[in-house]
């Protein structure tokens, strides 16, 4: 049996041609694209064990434990007729509790938290921190502190582990007698 073979016309072998590169064109895009969705398997890094000397152990309030002191502190202001807010930071200056009294001045959240950011910074009430800016006047112009009375701070082993500022009253040593009470809630004493 004889087979004729056939002849294409230019036009069809151009299409025809158009056509298979398509489809090659389309091939290898879907694996370009594929692979482009798909990332690299990242390196696995090996787990490394830290010597113990290599790292430290903290203590921090719970929230509880800063409501607590925080309630304390206000509700040792009402009893004195003052609206005064209440703050406590914990040992990296990060505020854990705020409580603005029925009242209380605009003014006060932001001073009552920079108070307790102060006292916990220096381990130190800031009324003897204004004493300081005597001798060191520069010391006020670090970012997030109030060298005013009204802050203190709470220490566990020594160590201050939160700070509790308090403003709104109308003398720093009324914002600080109602900052401590906070603190004597914890049981610290201070």
């Amino acid at each position: 049996m004889q087979h004729k073979a056939r002849k294409f016309s230019a036009r069809a072998k151009v299409v025809a041609t158009a056509a298979a590169l398509a489809a090659v064109g389309a091939g290898v895009a879907g694996a370009v694209s594929a692979s482009a969705g798909t990332p690299a398997a990242a390196p696995v890094a090996a787990a490394t064990s830290v010597k113990a000397k290599a790292t430290t152990t903290s203590t921090h309030l719970t929230v509880d434990a800063a409501t607590d002191a925080a309630e304390a502190a206000l509700k040792a202001a009402r009893k004195e007729g003052q609206r005064v807010t209440v703050a406590v930071v914990d040992r990296n200056g990060n505020t854990i509790v705020t409580l603005r009294g029925d009242g209380a001045g605009p003014q006060s959240y932001e001073s009552a938290i920079k108070k307790a950011y102060t006292a916990v910074s220096w381990n130190a009430p800031t009324s003897q921190l204004v004493e300081r800016l005597a001798s060191a006047p520069t010391l006020k112009d670090i970012p997030g502190t109030l060298f005013l009375a009204g802050g203190a701070p709470v220490t566990h082993g020594g160590a201050p582990i939160a700070g509790i500022g308090v403003a709104g009253a109308p003398s720093g040593d009324l914002d600080e007698k109602f900052a401590r009470a906070g603190v004597a809630a914890l049981g610290d004493g201070r």
